[in-house]
């Protein structure tokens, strides 16, 4: 059985290696932001769902530490190197980013009447509450 407090200090070990905050780490792994945070709280214990989007996303999480902390975090191999979790490039965009604003020729509208026609009525339409309406054409 998982332990819930044992569980979120190894939750805490990802995000202090990666250097990344708990909103990050939601976003990456795609879960809401209040269930990392009731995780790392120890109030809820970790879902199967949870569990396969952290090693889905972090290969170098092993799955016996994650769950009770037996193995090593960081995998032996990338011990040499640290290697940042790859994020997908639609994420989120840039806040600051400078908009691209293109020209654009505005052609009349059409819900603006001719002066030739505006003082004509082309039909009246009544809608009643039941969702049936009536067409009157002059």
């Amino acid at each position: 059985m998982v332990n819930s407090k044992d569980f979120a200090i190894r939750l805490q070990k990802i995000l202090d290696f990666y250097a990344i905050t708990a909103t990050a780490f939601s976003d990456l792994i795609d879960v809401n932001r209040s269930t990392i945070s009731h995780l790392l709280s120890g109030r809820n214990k970790p879902s199967l769902e949870f569990v396969l989007k952290v090693l889905e996303a972090f290969p170098d999480v092993e799955l016996y530490w994650l769950l009770n902390g037996q193995g090593h975090f960081p995998t032996l191999k990338t011990k040499e190197g640290i290697r940042t979790p790859q994020t997908p490039q639609s994420a989120t965009p840039e806040l600051f980013a400078p908009e691209r604003i293109q020209d654009e020729i505005k052609a009349p509208s059409s819900t603006q009447a001719s002066s030739e026609d505006s003082d004509q009525i082309e039909r009246i339409v009544i809608f009643f509450k039941n969702g049936q309406f009536k067409t009157y054409k002059p």
